[in-house]
């Protein structure tokens, strides 16, 4: 799982897979939307105007992942 911010566009996209894959997105609302792969895995997740949702990025810009488990 890969996380960036572009602080520039306020944009956050989460990917979920660093398997190549031809995605077909899906948008949920005007900011969030999904990308995933044809046999329906969900490959990335999309926030525009991230700041909005996720506190801390626009001063500090840290992220801590917790409790992954490999796959």
């Amino acid at each position: 799982m890969k996380v960036a911010y572009d602080p520039e566009v306020d944009a956050l996209y989460i990917r979920l897979s660093d398997d190549p894959a031809e995605v077909t997105t899906r948008r949920l609302s005007e900011t969030v939307a999904l990308n995933y792969a044809p046999d329906g895995r969900i490959v990335g997740i999309e926030i525009l105007d991230a700041s909005e949702y996720v506190s801390g990025l626009k001063t500090d810009r840290k992220i801590a992942l917790e409790n992954l488990i490999p796959v």
